[in-house]
């Protein structure tokens, strides 16, 4: 009832009307508003022979309304119509939005018919729980990725990224994390992706079992940056509302470097000046207002945060990445030339960090999960040597232990995408991989572990 009132509230008690002064580029400007609009009201351009243009307020220039649309400005001039449409968008999400694909407005895209609306409204762009309410991480989540469940333990409500360039295979590791995690409810946002690859992600990669427990927001490298904004928004805004439910939520954005890029165009149209590789300062104030909603709520229900991070050129330095890297809880870091020699998904587990760990294991875990790190890291840094041939077997055991044991390393890291293996399996088979305190025997017959692994490489 209390939404009820408040929405009845902000209903206009009469129909404000302005009109469009200038088109710029992207950028709508419409006088006679400015005494009702705000920063983040909606407003709707009535154009001829085609359907009202929904716009957002993005900033004001004296009596000035400055609006980005959610689509195409065809048939937009000079003279237009502007209607003053709603000071506070909200969204109504339902447990029936399951199974649905919709888009960042919350209207359906699957051609599943209409989407029900939920009792209680949720502002798209509310603020975290207060740090001192929050609960804190909750106990380990089994995310079905052996290098992830071993090297980079995750708890529920953690935030996490990964970092990666193109085409090595993060869409691929994200599928898998969405069909193999352990949560009552995934919400997955598209934001930027390629038209092409929806499909291909619902269907092939989620499919009907991964679909009957997830929310898809779907807004396509070809939409506005108002509405690709949009969709993350209404992707955080669902998760928050199933977390309120006390569900174990998985929110997957893909990805936000595009969320950033898309509000790299906003405060650029809206006449901030450029800073940092051309992002304006507006960008790395919204970055942590959407990660931070992610996390444990005050209650029972929690949000578990898995975000990709488009590096560009493979620098993990640039300004987006540095940035997300600070706000979230851990980061997973992917290499072309891991990729490269062909042992998928191509995760660098020496550079990858889980802020939760080794809090969140055992001793005897933490103690396996070091000792393969040593050995890893050993091998890493005589990689040149031992592939040149300068280094001589024993020489250094330490070398020679790593030598010995990293095939069967990296046949334990390399899995396939239909292949999924449990929290405790992953340690079972590290365990049997790496014996504590057996001594290396060069005769030792492999296990099924790496004739399973050898054979899905």
């Amino acid at each position: 009832m209390n939404d009820l009132i408040q929405s009845i509230r902000d209903l206009p008690r009469l129909r404000e009307r302005g009109r469009v002064s200038s088109v710029r580029g992207l950028r709508v400007d419409v006088v006679g508003l400015a005494h009702v609009a705000r920063i983040g009201s909606r407003v709707r351009i009535i154009r001829p022979q085609l359907e009202p243009l929904l716009c957002e307020v993005i900033g004001f220039e004296g009596r000035i309304a400055m609006c980005l649309p959610f689509g195409p400005l065809d048939s937009v001039g000079t003279g237009c119509e502007a209607e003053f449409v709603s000071a506070r968008p909200v969204l109504q999400p339902s447990n029936r939005w399951l199974g649905r694909v919709i888009n960042g407005l919350a209207e359906p895209v699957d051609g599943l018919g209409a989407l029900p609306s939920g009792r209680h409204a949720y502002s798209i762009a509310s603020s975290p729980p207060p740090a001192h309410a929050r609960t804190r991480v909750g106990s380990r989540i089994d995310l079905g990725v052996r290098a992830l469940n071993t090297f980079v333990t995750c708890c529920r409500g953690q935030r996490i990224g990964i970092f990666a360039g193109s085409g090595v295979g993060k869409s691929v590791l994200l599928s898998m994390l969405a069909r193999y995690t352990d949560c009552d409810v995934a919400v997955i946002g598209l934001i930027g992706e390629r038209g092409r690859e929806v499909q291909e992600f619902i269907q092939d990669e989620l499919g009907a079992e991964g679909m009957s427990r997830s929310v898809v927001i779907v807004a396509t490298s070809d939409e506005s940056a108002i509405m690709r904004r949009q969709a993350a928004y209404t992707t955080l805004t669902t998760a928050e509302y199933f977390r309120d439910q006390g569900a174990r939520v998985l929110c997957l954005i893909d990805s936000v470097t595009r969320f950033a890029m898309a509000q790299r165009e906003i405060g650029l149209s809206a006449g901030e000046p450029p800073t940092t590789k051309g992002y304006p300062p507006t960008v790395f104030a919204e970055l942590p207002k959407l990660l931070e909603r992610a996390g444990p709520g005050t209650d029972e229900g929690s949000i578990t945060g898995l975000f990709t991070v488009l590096v560009e050129g493979g620098d993990f330095d640039e300004p987006i990445a540095d940035a997300v890297r600070g706000i979230l809880d851990g980061h997973i870091v992917m290499e072309r030339s891991i990729a490269e020699r062909g042992r998928y998904p191509a995760i660098n587990v020496l550079k990858s960090v889980s802020r939760t760990m080794p809090d969140c294991n055992p001793p005897e875990e933490t103690h396996l999960i070091n000792r393969a790190r040593r050995m890893l890291a050993t091998y890493t840094d005589m990689e040149e040597l031992i592939r040149l041939g300068a280094y001589q077997r024993g020489a250094d055991p330490e070398v020679d232990e790593a030598i010995e044991y990293m095939p069967r390393i990296e046949a334990f890291l390399n899995q396939s995408k239909h292949d999924r293996t449990t929290l405790t399996e992953c340690f079972s088979q590290l365990e049997q991989l790496l014996p504590v305190g057996q001594e290396v025997d060069e005769d030792m017959p492999d296990t099924n572990l790496l004739g399973n692994a050898g054979e899905a490489a």
